[in-house]
């Protein structure tokens, strides 16, 4: 795979789970990473573990929810680098599990503050740099399986994360002259921390239940995320906009 030397590239919600693996696997490849997150010790984490391979990171505080937040860490991320050739929108949230009627108005709204305006926001100030380089770029969109098919009672998630795809696909068609890709990645049952303190062990009720939902019998890895997410920054896929790249384990194909 192309190596990233001397490209620049924000990774959102990068202080923990796939967004930190992804900005990891970048920084292994060369890339100059803008870790950016709601915490500031995740994010700061981050950053400490790609400098202990010797990459090149630092970090900005941001909520993806809030406009000036998203703004600010574009600007940062030029003043310190000069420029932005690539992007991961990452940061996220989930809901509470409850039925569409039934379901709280106020989660509801942030949930999709998070998923679908903060990709919004975030691919409107990254793509008004890129445009303005004039030298194209790439911006991968991290969605779900849950932005093809339903999934009872997680309406906000589901919503939001169908609401990606579409995002994608508008901005691809919008930018595909300018040399910008825009692509989203849709993950099925990924093991990152989070979600291993749920499931529990390989041999626990619920991790099974979880990996039985997958025809290859297990959860994801990040790195099998992070690694889809800079190929298809690289030049490999050089032909490829507009496409909602599934990494499932086959979790869509029963």
């Amino acid at each position: 795979m192309s190596t990233f030397k001397g490209k620049v590239v924000v990774v959102t919600g990068g202080g923990s789970g796939i967004g930190q693996t992804t900005a990891l696997t970048f920084a292994k490849k060369g890339a100059s990473v803008v870790v950016v997150d709601i915490s500031e010790k995740n994010g700061l984490d981050t950053v400490q573990q790609i400098k202990n391979i010797n990459g090149e990171a630092f970090f900005v505080l941001a909520d993806v929810s809030i406009p000036e937040d998203v703004e600010r860490a574009v600007v940062k991320t030029v003043e310190k680098y000069a420029r932005l050739d690539y992007a991961c929108n990452c940061a996220g949230r989930g809901g509470v599990q409850n039925t569409v009627a039934d379901y709280d108005i106020d989660i509801w709204n942030k949930v999709i503050a998070v998923d679908l305006t903060g990709t919004f926001l975030c691919m409107k100030y990254e793509l008004k740099q890129m445009v303005k380089q004039g030298d194209g770029g790439a911006i991968v969109n991290i969605a779900s399986v849950k932005g093809l098919v339903g999934d009872a009672k997680s309406s906000p998630y589901t919503s939001a994360k169908h609401g990606v795809i579409g995002l994608t696909k508008e901005a691809a068609i919008e930018y595909g002259k300018t040399g910008i890709r825009i692509n989203a990645v849709c993950p099925g049952w990924i093991g990152t921390p989070l979600v291993m303190n749920y499931v529990g062990t390989e041999e626990s009720p619920i991790y099974q239940k979880a990996a039985s939902l997958h025809p290859m019998g297990r959860l994801g890895k990040p790195s099998e995320v992070a690694n889809t997410v800079v190929w298809l920054c690289s030049d490999e896929a050089s032909f490829i906009t507009g496409s909602a790249v599934v990494v499932d384990g086959g979790y869509i194909a029963w």
